[in-house]
């Protein structure tokens, strides 16, 4: 059994992003991870423009104490200027919208009062202020976005912005998710009595989604040797990724480490010191590129804790995402908190903002790794260090899960 620390090193170290990558519209990027550096085309702004409605002046007019000028003309957003602005002259400018020759500053239209043609300058501007130069944020040339980052709303914004209609990202990894044991049923199956149904086939699904990656479903395995070979032969096959539940403890029916050794994988974790989900495996085949391979505990809470925690990983790294991080955060704990004595813990509840501060409260019923009705409830785990407890309104590490 090792450290979970040990666990994210050596899946870290076992995780490579899929070698093949493919051209997407940006109206189908959202979540994708860049397969190479996008680099700017164009300066940001593209040129001198106002950040203001108000007024384009030339500054030295204001520093000569000029107070009324002559506006000569008016420059909407979008509309290239064709005037230039001479000494005691200004043009009317709106936001966005292009500077003209001569100015340097823009006075804001609510220090101005306007007659006509002219405006009376009630409070002077400094010197450049409410303008945005040309190439301040960005200039041509200039990395906008790197390799291994993974698309959200504002990058996307960024690559429109740029003239990228379509941008070159990593393959969705293919996980495939396979359920074993005999006692399983499908929701829509008739429950007999000692039957469970496989949510975890269902939840996994979601994760997966939920993370960006495209699902290989397979029928529920049965607790038979050959049979689980043979399906797991076809997940390997067919996937980057392999994630099964059930079969990895210690009873006479868990077969997964056992087949996975036959198949000729090489398992490189059979047990994390976690609680929930002690009983993780992972382990790795060779077709063409590396595939991993991790099974999980049947218990719905065991599989889904393992997945936030050390999955999640993995994953983010066959995306193609450089340096994957947990998102860890601090919270302070609203009650008092008691860890396994062996084993680094994780309790399920919910962070909210109370008093200006992130605090952690444990949902109510009991933390078995058989209860999703709880978990449902929760939005972060927080982390109890093995023989660690923690007291009420004391400082504690939080994995958000939402």
């Amino acid at each position: 059994m090792i450290s979970t620390d040990r666990a994210t090193t050596i899946i870290l170290e076992l995780s490579q992003a899929v070698a093949e990558t493919e051209t997407v519209p940006l109206h189908s990027a959202l979540h994708r991870v860049l397969a190479e550096s996008v680099v700017s085309k164009l300066d940001f702004p593209h040129w001198d423009n106002s950040a203001m409605d108000g007024y384009a002046v030339r500054w030295s007019d204001l520093q000569a104490g000029i107070d009324c000028l002559q506006v000569v003309s008016e420059i909407p957003a979008g509309v290239a200027p064709t005037k230039s602005i001479e000494s005691g002259q200004a043009a009317r400018i709106f936001t966005g919208a292009m500077l003209p020759i001569g100015t340097d500053t823009i006075v804001i239209q609510e220090n101005t009062q306007r007659a006509g043609d002219q405006i009376q300058i009630m409070k002077p501007a400094a010197q450049g202020e409410f303008v945005r130069r040309q190439g301040d944020f960005a200039k041509t040339g200039e990395v906008l976005l790197t390799k291994g980052t993974r698309l959200l709303p504002a990058s996307i914004a960024v690559l429109a912005a740029a003239q990228y209609p379509q941008v070159q990202v990593y393959r969705q990894p293919r996980v495939a998710i396979l359920s074993t044991g005999n006692e399983l049923v499908q929701p829509s199956d008739t429950l007999a009595p000692g039957q469970i149904v496989d949510s975890n086939q269902h939840a996994l699904t979601a994760l997966i989604q939920q993370w960006g990656g495209e699902t290989v479903l397979l029928e529920n395995a049965p607790d038979n040797p050959q049979e689980l070979a043979a399906m797991m032969q076809r997940a390997i096959d067919l996937a980057d990724i392999v994630i099964s539940t059930g079969g990895v403890s210690v009873g006479d029916y868990d077969y997964v480490d056992r087949v996975l050794a036959e198949l000729g994988g090489e398992i490189h974790i059979a047990a994390v010191a976690v609680k929930p989900g002690k009983p993780l495996t992972m382990a790795t085949f060779q077709r063409g590129q590396r595939v991993l391979y991790f099974g999980l505990p049947g218990n719905p809470v065991s599989a889904l804790v393992s997945c936030w925690r050390f999955i999640y990983l993995g994953f983010q790294q066959a995306a193609g995402v450089a340096n994957p991080q947990l998102p860890w955060m601090e919270a302070v704990t609203g009650v008092d908190l008691r860890s396994d004595g062996k084993r680094e813990s994780y309790l399920w509840g919910k962070v909210e903002i109370k008093n200006n501060r992130q605090e952690f409260m444990p949902v109510a019923g009991g933390h078995s790794s058989g209860n999703l009705i709880n978990l449902a409830q929760a939005n972060a785990l927080a982390l109890m260090p093995v023989g660690q407890n923690a007291a009420a309104h004391s400082v504690i590490r939080v994995l958000r899960i939402d």
